[in-house]
């Protein structure tokens, strides 16, 4: 499993990406955006 650091850094390198203006392909901002998401949600899980 990996460590909160190297989580909280993927999933913040993964917002700024989307963030991007190149993140213009709808397929892509929207494999983004779950992958995203599943990051917060094993944060949030980690911290219950």
């Amino acid at each position: 499993m990996r460590d909160e650091e190297e989580v909280r850094e993927q999933y913040e390198f993964l917002a700024e990406e989307l963030a991007s203006e190149e993140m213009n392909h709808e397929g892509v901002r929207r494999m983004f955006t779950y992958y995203r998401r599943a990051l917060g949600w094993v944060l949030e899980e980690e911290h219950m």
